[in-house]
């Protein structure tokens, strides 16, 4: 038994939009890595929670966690949590930019949220090397 056209025609026709050729605004990129970021601050917490913990329990307990916060591991999940702490912060800043009305035009709000990139990684390089300086490593 043969396909009917109409069949075979609904099978060949592409998905639209097709994921090769849209390419996803910036101001939805950062929605989303706004929500990452938000649940990432979670796990992050439950560290400093952890930290604190150990400084109040024993002398070594803390020692042990200072120990796994300063291996290169544990300096790059501190890393990810300081950039994802300034990242939600400059993305809660930018929310209540919008919601008093300001910069809700597509133009605007896609410089707003690429400032929200770049605000980011600089805040959390600015508090990294001034972390490195204040413990005289530099």
């Amino acid at each position: 038994m043969s396909k009917s056209p109409a069949t075979q025609a609904r099978r060949e026709r592409p998905l639209s939009p097709h994921l090769s050729v849209y390419r996803p605004p910036i101001t939805m990129t950062m929605s989303i890595i706004h929500r990452i970021t938000g649940g990432a601050l979670y796990f992050g917490t439950l560290l400093v929670a952890v930290w604190l913990m150990a400084a109040a329990s024993s002398q070594p307990a803390f020692d042990w966690v200072n120990w796994a916060f300063g291996t290169w591991l544990g300096r790059l999940i501190l890393f990810g949590y300081s950039w994802a702490l300034m990242h939600h912060m400059l993305g809660g800043v930018r929310h209540l930019i919008w919601d008093t009305g300001a910069g809700l035009e597509k133009h605007t709000a896609s410089k707003i949220a690429w400032a929200t990139l770049a605000g980011s990684v600089l805040l959390t390089l600015l508090i990294w090397v001034a972390g490195t300086m204040a413990r005289g490593a530099l």
